[in-house]
């Protein structure tokens, strides 16, 4: 039985991900900024995110201020990269794919939030918080629910009791875990791809004569 699933696609190549690994640990960017894997999830959110966020404001968000460049060369090198890999989450989303998560999609036993999965899912969030009342202004029910995975994974929201409780289901978060891939894809179709307007039906022609005189059909009771 052959697998249609399709294969995750990569954001960014293992060179472009390595340079902005070394940047983001460098003494230059805050201790506080995101680290690579959560600079992923955080910038796949803003590929997702039904409004679309400036970088005037989501890199300094990013990087907890404003981070030290070397010089202009530099700026504009780790800019692109940032920016090209948001740009490709969403080429690869509108074409239906799944972008490929920098890590193993288990956690084994071992709570999220210890796990680069947390990280990146919590990065995921911190892209949300950008605009939250964006992605929550259509349909606010099913936005929460297409989230729930994202912010139970995060492990930002121990301190609530339903998903304290949510979290103690092992079997789930890794269910969960497993599906990230997917669950990015449905969050993008819900808030970028609008759904079929349903083409109208074409109208039967009644036959010369008939009907004549008799008006319009009654609805049946």
């Amino acid at each position: 039985m052959s697998d249609d699933k399709p294969q995750p696609l990569p954001l960014l190549d293992d060179e472009a991900m390595d340079r902005l690994d070394d940047f983001l640990e460098s003494d230059g960017v805050d201790a506080d900024a995101l680290d690579l894997i959560g600079a992923h999830g955080f910038l796949v959110a803003l590929a997702v995110s039904p409004s679309d966020v400036p970088p005037a404001t989501w890199v300094p968000e990013l990087f907890h201020g404003e981070p030290t460049f070397a010089d202009d060369a530099e700026r504009e090198e780790v800019l692109g990269l940032l920016e090209g890999l948001r740009a490709t989450a969403i080429e690869v989303l509108e074409g239906g794919g799944l972008p490929e998560l920098p890590f193993d999609l288990e956690l084994g036993g071992v709570p999220p939030e210890e796990t680069p999965i947390g990280d990146w899912c919590a990065g995921f969030m911190e892209g949300v918080f950008l605009d939250e009342p964006a992605w929550f202004a259509e349909d606010e029910e099913t936005a929460a629910t297409l989230l729930l995975p994202f912010m139970l994974l995060s492990g930002l929201f121990g301190d609530e009791p339903d998903m304290a409780e949510l979290a103690k289901d092992g079997d789930r978060l890794e269910s969960l875990t497993t599906q990230l891939p997917e669950l990015v894809l449905d969050l993008y179709l819900h808030f970028r791809v609008p759904p079929e307007t349903p083409k109208p039906k074409p109208r039967r022609k009644q036959p010369a004569g008939q009907n004549k005189g008799k008006g319009k059909p009654k609805r049946k009771k």
